[in-house]
């Protein structure tokens, strides 16, 4: 059965498929692939919690180097094309994913025109292949769509992500299975054209899909679609889960079912924002004022990073006005405050060295150093409080990259991150 495939113009994702009750019985027929889940996660269980509490025992204590993991999703645009690139690069920021889904396989050239500029300043591009349920009825479009874009871009996209959130079903997936009937073409044609696969591309928090696909797909990189907005502040808990919990279970989980250490990327992550309307991707709770957003933006990167689990993260996207760094609603685009946020931190964390973290009852202060200078970054996600450092300050920054004058060596710390540099 095919439910009719409509596409989201403000939001960038499909419509739901159908309502929740007219879904369950096409679930229903799906129930043995639930069966070969339990399966092949109840063999994983034992070693993938031993690996969790070794992840647990190490994360935020031993130094991780943090080279250039920040990347930075964006859309080419017919008419601002240029705009689009002038802003990334203002970022800091020296790698990018870019969509191609299955539908717009027409446009390849609007796409081709997008990747030789961003080639032609260094940036690094990734691209990920959307799919929808007519490719997994019709895999031999499927497959001349993967064989069209590896031929073309195989010079110019360093990875390829293999679909997208395909544990939801309004992107046309209903099962595991469906999805590696659509992932395991893409290996051989990887091999043919000597291109880099990034997947399973699975969304949120639903680990149990990782190891049956990671058995059949050998992916160059193991990609994750991390989203905790729906719980707000990313220090907040899911079941018991904060993200950095999450973080280092996701690990154990991806080298438990590879049998080895394996990179893992999180390769879409963002807050949608309040007053957006039609153009927000979630209605309700999951929507954040800006300056939440930029709060939680430069949280989250920090608690991913320093972890030293996750190789790579990627802001999605620049433009949108429901979720992006630039609000493009108007003539002149908008800089929201989670642009200058992420502008700072490229600036001040990468090439720099996560030392440790400071204990603190109440606040998260985490400690870098980069060349001669030593900062940390310090944030509460509660109520502000105070901390007095034992060391000279010798000035702080605000999570937007503005000098904060200051008397002393005690310091308030609230929700919106900063950055204090010290002796």
């Amino acid at each position: 059965m095919s439910f009719k495939f409509r596409w989201n113009v403000y939001a960038d994702q499909p419509h739901n498929v159908a309502l929740k009750k007219d879904r369950l019985p096409y679930h229903l027929k799906h129930t043995a692939s639930y069966f070969g889940l339990l399966a092949s996660n109840f063999r994983k269980t034992v070693p993938v919690l031993s690996r969790y509490r070794e992840n647990r025992k190490k994360m935020h204590v031993e130094p991780v180097r943090i080279e250039s993991p920040i990347a930075l999703s964006v859309s080419p645009s017919e008419k601002r094309t240029e705009e689009v690139l002038e802003l990334l690069r203002e970022t800091g920021i020296h790698k990018t994913l870019v969509r191609i889904p299955s539908w717009e396989s027409g446009k390849l050239d609007v796409f081709e025109k997008f990747f030789n500029l961003l080639l032609k300043h260094d940036i690094e591009l990734t691209v990920a292949l959307l799919q929808q349920r007519d490719d997994v009825f019709n895999p031999s479009r499927w497959q001349h769509f993967l064989d069209e874009v590896f031929s073309r871009f195989a010079r110019t996209a360093s990875f390829f992500e293999v679909g997208h959130a395909w544990n939801r079903t309004k992107w046309g997936v209903w099962s595991y299975k469906e999805y590696l009937k659509l992932a395991l073409p893409a290996v051989s044609l990887a091999k043919k054209y000597s291109v880099k696969l990034v997947g399973p591309a699975v969304i949120d928090f639903e680990f149990h899909l990782y190891p049956p696909v990671l058995k059949a797909i050998p992916f160059n990189k193991v990609s994750s679609l991390l989203y905790v907005d729906r719980m707000g502040a990313p220090e907040n808990l899911q079941y018991g889960w904060d993200t950095s919990r999450k973080v280092a279970l996701l690990k154990a989980v991806v080298d438990g079912s590879c049998g080895g250490e394996r990179d893992l990327w999180i390769t879409e992550v963002n807050w949608p924002l309040k007053g957006t309307g039609k153009y927000s991707p979630a209605s309700g709770k999951p929507n954040v004022s800006e300056e939440e957003q930029a709060n939680y933006l430069v949280r989250y990167f920090i608690l991913c990073l320093t972890s030293g689990f996750v190789e790579r993260i990627y802001w999605w996207q620049l433009v949108a006005p429901g979720y992006g760094l630039i609000d493009s609603r108007k003539k002149k685009w908008r800089r929201r405050p989670s642009f200058y946020a992420l502008k700072t931190m490229v600036s001040l964390l990468e090439g720099s060295t996560f030392t440790g973290k400071i204990p603190h009852s109440e606040a998260l202060i985490f400690s870098f150093c980069k060349g001669k200078n030593n900062f940390v970054v310090c944030w509460t996600n509660g109520a502000p409080c105070e901390h007095v450092f034992t060391r000279r300050i010798m000035g702080i920054l605000s999570r937007d990259g503005e000098e904060i004058p200051f008397k002393d060596e005690r310091i308030g710390i609230d929700g919106s991150p900063k950055y204090v540099f010290i002796e």
